[in-house]
């Protein structure tokens, strides 16, 4: 009997992490086959010679040439790079300047930060589109009735009190409430315990309600462990472009904000996901359903398009700097120089993604 129960828990755990490997290898191969096709199409856009496409590093999969393009599919899939000829990147290859037409260093300013800026401008669009689709899919969410939604697990009080999903919530200490953000106000600003006067099917009663401190940035307010009850009403073309844009927009403030409580030290770099966090969130997302998933891929697409613009050596925000500076001087940064300060960003992302994998893996074992 004990050797039957243990077959189906072996095969959950099995189908668990094939699901997980799939979920990320759909998450990585998407952001990153988006964000290389920008700059391949930006690059013909504007004249430059593209030697290789390549999505993952080495080793390679496979590899063919169509006409002055190598495109090469890798094993490892936690980047990419597009080859433009005459140009230091990612490959960290000596590309010789022949002053050839179709090179990079041969183009305008305008034409490079173009072709640098692509990618990243794909991974928004990408993302935009998705929650463009999600929001004409599904509708827009409407917070309204002061209805519960739902509870938090049971460590949280309105679990421990006896709150369920569908209680309406008539009164917040001896004030009457009519809509969510009512609840919302008179609990946030609460003290120590919370009286709520509830009803539920055909009877109304009363509870007193423990709150707990929840800080959220700069602020602290007072939460029980509930949320409210959403509805969908059907959103037209141009109400799910707005939401597209909308959530790449909330979403880079958020993570701007978060690069800001890291230098203010309210923050750490423990807070940071790696390739193993990212793997875990991509199963849990795809568990959840075809709409989580999409939501958690466009949620990463924003993330990646955002740290790639960042003036770092190895990114693409550290080409365009080069561009900067080359306008400024009125003269090309030498092809040594070059390589030398990639090489040193390349390691420096290496060891980052390193620690943070380090404290990725710490967190999944529940330390």
């Amino acid at each position: 009997m004990r050797e039957s129960q243990a077959i189906p828990s072996s095969e959950n755990g099995l189908n668990r992490m094939m699901l997980t490997l799939l979920a990320f290898v759909v998450v990585a191969g998407v952001i990153i086959l988006v964000h290389e096709v920008g700059h391949f199409i930006a690059a013909r856009l504007a004249g430059m010679r593209v030697e290789r496409f390549s999505i993952g590093f080495p080793p390679r999969m496979v590899s063919k040439t169509i006409g002055k393009t190598e495109f090469v599919l890798s094993w490892i899939p936690l980047g990419g790079y597009v080859k433009i000829a005459g140009m230091v990147d990612e490959s960290l290859d000596k590309n010789p300047i022949t002053g050839a037409p179709d090179e990079f260093m041969s183009k305008n300013p305008f034409q490079k930060v173009f072709v640098l800026c692509a990618g990243v401008a794909m991974n928004y669009l990408v993302a935009g589109l998705i929650m463009t689709g999600l929001t004409m899919a599904i509708g827009i969410g409407e917070v309204g009735e002061p209805v519960i939604g739902g509870v938090s697990d049971t460590t949280m009080p309105a679990a421990a009190a006896g709150l369920q999903k569908g209680d309406r919530i008539l009164q917040v200490g001896d004030s009457l409430v009519k809509d969510w953000s009512g609840v919302v106000a008179l609990i946030s600003t609460a003290s120590d315990t919370v009286h709520l006067t509830l009803a539920r099917a055909d009877s109304v009663w009363s509870v007193a309600v423990p709150t707990v401190p929840h800080t959220d940035g700069d602020k602290t307010r007072r939460v029980i462990g509930i949320v409210a009850e959403v509805s969908f009403r059907e959103a037209s073309l141009g109400e799910s472009l707005e939401q597209g844009v909308r959530f790449c927009y909330i979403t880079t403030a958020g993570i701007v904000d978060f690069f800001r409580q890291l230098i203010m030290g309210e923050a750490s770099i423990r807070d940071l996901s790696g390739p193993v966090g990212v793997a875990r969130l991509s199963g849990e997302s795809a568990r959840q359903g075809l709409g989580t998933f999409l939501f958690f891929l466009a949620f990463v697409s924003v993330s990646i398009g955002f740290l790639n613009i960042l003036p770092f050596p190895a990114l693409d925000g550290g080409h365009i700097f080069y561009v900067i500076i080359e306008v400024f001087i009125r003269r090309p940064i030498s092809t040594k120089v070059k390589l030398a300060i990639q090489q040193v960003g390349l390691a420096l992302l290496i060891l980052l993604v390193l620690v943070v994998s380090y404290h990725d893996i710490l967190r999944l074992f529940g330390r």
